[in-house]
């Protein structure tokens, strides 16, 4: 606006705008790296292009636990549905077979009551009454207007076929919602992990560690926990494997392996040379494209059935040189858990060198943890300074204020020139 009106010159406001443009550093937005698994567990993998969609009717059932809920809704309702009008179209078969359609139509009033010895299927006149009659032999109603007489094999032949077809699918009907309900998976929301993991060092080595704790009362029994690192490697031969899966060993003192679930449990591995992470520093770290998969499996208190968790954590999500604080305390005799706190870390002092470093050179733990213990010192002498000075502050402003509270004395002339003070 100010270059149309003449004010500033047009080439003027064009070499600002040019060079405001080039002080501004272009940042392009990193793309988000792929996950393998999804903090909450599940399997970030898409499957394409599956010529043999036939193998997943081989295992019907399976296939049926793992549908949505709604299309098993919807398949539940139609497997009744689609039964009780095959089997209605049968029982309107036989009776027209049998001529019972027939003779229901030409006989009236009292030469109906004759009929009931002679027909199939009593009272079965029609499509609608054959469906009735399918409903009720299929989930065992019996209203006792429609029933078999010993006329016709055909019709108890009928009768068998379709009660042994209708405790089939109620078996694998409710059999596969039950198993909806009672999935493993359903017990493992409440098993939560750590949002970020962190490194640090404990009992003098570096060690990679993440929080695990269950919220529900009920134990996990036999809970193990596996750990993997995922990531592309190039093999000496020049193939590129995408998912390289490398195990990490856990460091348990028991001997079994498994842990005691009962409150939340920070779960260490220590980076040795085992470990694929023994040759990443902090400044490496940041650079790396791999992904550390975690893996807890146990057994359900209360139904028996194994379940599985899963997280994982990327390079963005590992916190070089934290711990976590703690949250188990001892109130009035019971342990108490603060979950609020269940994801917080702390900073503390650690190497910035890989593990590999630090073996080769254990002088630099000491140098580093010296170099805290005067940091630390530094800012306790600050802080001690600092309360110092405010509390001389504090001192001179309440003595100040106390000198402008004083009463003032005052001076009083008499007629006779004697002088008299008071204070008021």
């Amino acid at each position: 606006m100010l270059a149309r009106k003449s004010i500033i010159p047009e080439e003027y406001v064009l070499a600002r705008i040019a060079a405001e443009n080039l002080r501004k550093p272009r940042i392009r937005d990193r793309l988000p790296k792929a996950r393998f698994i999804a903090k909450s567990g599940a399997c970030n993998l898409a499957h394409k292009n599956i010529r043999e969609q036939g193998r997943f009717l081989q295992d019907i059932f399976t296939t049926l636990v793992d549908l949505k809920w709604r299309h098993t809704l919807v398949i539940f309702t139609m497997s009744f549905l689609c039964s009780w009008l095959l089997f209605a179209i049968m029982w309107w078969l036989v009776a027209f077979a049998h001529g019972d359609i027939y003779a229901y139509m030409e006989k009236s009033g009292m030469e109906k009551s004759g009929l009931e010895s002679t027909v199939c299927v009593t009272n079965v006149r029609s499509f609608t009454s054959a469906f009735l009659f399918s409903i009720e032999v299929q989930v065992t109603i019996g209203f006792g207007g429609r029933m078999m007489t010993e006329e016709c094999p055909l019709a108890i032949t009928v009768l068998i076929l379709q009660n042994i077809v209708g405790l089939i699918i109620n078996a694998v009907m409710l059999g596969c919602i039950f198993m909806k309900t009672a999935q493993a998976h359903r017990r493992a929301e409440t098993l939560i992990f750590s949002r970020h993991a962190v490194i640090a060092v404990r009992n003098g080595k570096l060690c990679f560690m993440f929080r695990v704790g269950d919220l529900r009362k009920s134990m996990i029994i036999s809970a193990s926990v596996r750990i993997q690192v995922v990531k592309k490697t190039t093999t000496p031969e020049g193939e590129v494997v995408p998912i390289h899966q490398l195990d990490i060993p856990v460091d348990n003192p028991l001997e079994s392996n498994n842990i005691f679930l009962v409150a939340p449990l920070i779960i260490c591995h220590v980076i040795d040379k085992r470990s694929p992470l023994y040759d990443i520093s902090a400044t490496d770290l940041a650079n790396q494209d791999l992904e550390v998969i975690v893996i807890l499996e146990g057994v359900v208190e209360t139904t028996g059935i194994t379940t599985q968790a899963r997280t994982s954590y990327i390079a963005e999500e590992i916190q070089w040189g934290h711990r976590f604080v703690s949250i188990v305390t001892e109130e009035e005799g019971v342990y108490s858990v603060d979950y609020s706190k269940f994801g917080n870390t702390m900073k503390v002092a650690a190497p910035r060198c890989s593990a590999r470093e630090l073996d080769e050179k254990p002088s630099i733990l000491i140098q580093t943890l010296q170099k805290s213990e005067l940091s630390h010192q530094n800012s306790l002498r600050k802080r001690n300074s600092m309360r110092r000075n405010n509390s001389m502050r504090r001192n001179n402003s309440i003595r100040r204020n106390n000198s402008s509270l004083m009463v003032p004395k005052v001076q009083f002339m008499t007629p006779e020139g004697n002088q008299n003070t008071s204070e008021s």
